[in-house]
């Protein structure tokens, strides 16, 4: 069975979690275990750890089809599930720290550089508070971003943000989740007082940007067309298919409400032309918008199967594309939302939730797709001033 009818056998299951998962602010014990049944957890972690090593455009599409069974789910898959991806690009040393004793290890995540990561001789110092740490609460470890000073790359000097992996003990989980969409995903915020944390478990992402044609100390072991795709675009792309599973749950949702629904005068919606369009038109954005974000992720696998290293611009472009693509699934969810019932809302109504969920998915910062149209536009027209983004 492939990764993605496990995903859909296993619908049922996350979406009878999912209420309960809102109402814990946190994954419950049940939706963890039809997450782990999927193996998309460990979909992206190499072969020789005992994980799936899976196509991108297999891993995007069964994020997709958990998040339309439960949206926190979804985003915990492709939040949590992108780790094992990054931390195989990290020397051998870090990995086996990370899975030596467990490689089924789930490791979170917060990458908004809030705290303060110092490069110190023989490693980093890191101290203080990062948000939005989905999964977290299920997790043994964290990933965390910071600036540890400038870097400089021919020439140029760079912000040199850096992630850094701690264990468990090195911080602390304080719970502030307390929102209206994703509320399963258990986003909390990591607290670091102050711990050192050695030079092998942390890498500088000026270096995922600009050299890619050097292979990164965990690219020796894991050779895979896998992990030579870029970093920003991978997360970007992850990020988007998170949101677009929040927007089909949404849809379907709205559909089953439609069909039963009836005017104040007791006519059937469902005969309505008018409503009828709104259906076929919300169909085909979405429709759409899935296929931007497989198409990406095949034209990332295909570049790494060659060995050619994406141009700047092309990375833009696909930064730009799954965005908007995403932007666009919310745009949807939102002009179906205007032709619900009144009713809708009412905190308890059906669609509620749903749409609270796709609209927090698509607020996420990777999505705010302005800069990347400004990213890829200058690039194309050989403007000299750039936006300033991760590619």
């Amino acid at each position: 069975m492939s990764m993605i009818d496990k995903a859909r056998a296993a619908a049922p299951a996350l979406a009878a979690a999912d209420t309960a998962s809102a109402e814990r602010g946190d994954l419950t014990a049940d939706a963890v275990a039809a997450l782990d049944s999927t193996g998309v957890l460990r979909a992206l972690q190499p072969a020789r750890w005992g994980g799936g090593e899976a196509h991108l455009a297999e891993y995007a599409e069964t994020v997709i089809e958990i998040g339309r069974a439960s949206a926190s789910a979804g985003w915990v898959a492709s939040v949590v599930g992108v780790h094992p991806w990054q931390i195989a690009l990290f020397p051998e040393e870090t990995q086996k720290e990370v899975w030596g004793d467990d490689p089924a290890r789930r490791i979170a995540s917060s990458y908004t550089p809030t705290g303060k990561i110092e490069k110190v001789p023989g490693g980093y110092r890191v101290s203080g508070r990062w948000s939005f740490s989905s999964g977290s609460g299920i997790c043994s470890g964290v990933i965390l971003g910071g600036i540890a000073g400038r870097r400089e790359v021919n020439g140029t000097e760079y912000p040199d943000f850096t992630s850094v992996i701690l264990d468990e003990a090195d911080y602390r989980i304080v719970e502030t989740w307390n929102v209206a969409g994703l509320r399963g995903t258990g986003s909390n915020d990591i607290i670091v007082d102050e711990v050192f944390i050695p030079e092998h478990r942390g890498q500088s992402h000026v270096y995922y940007t600009h050299g890619l044609g050097t292979p990164l100390p965990g690219q020796e072991l894991n050779d895979g067309p896998l992990y030579r795709t870029p970093w920003a675009v991978t997360f970007n792309l992850i990020i988007a298919a998170g949101a677009l599973g929040a927007c089909l749950g949404f849809y379907d949702q709205w559909v089953t409400e439609t069909r039963g629904r009836r005017t104040n005068y007791g006519q059937l919606l469902r005969e309505e032309p008018v409503v009828q369009n709104h259906l076929a038109e919300a169909a085909w954005q979405l429709d759409a918008a899935v296929l931007k974000v497989k198409r990406t992720a095949s034209e990332l696998m295909e570049h790494a199967e060659r060995g050619e290293i994406p141009s700047l611009e092309q990375r833009a472009f696909w930064r730009w594309d799954v965005a908007r693509s995403a932007n666009a699934a919310v745009d949807t969810v939102q002009a179906l939302m205007r032709v619900s019932s009144g009713r809708s809302a009412f905190v308890d109504h059906p669609l509620q939730t749903r749409f609270q969920d796709a609209i927090a998915a698509g607020s996420h910062a990777f999505l705010f797709d302005d800069p990347l149209a400004k990213a890829w536009g200058g690039r194309h027209l050989g403007a000299e001033k750039l936006a300033e983004v991760h590619l």
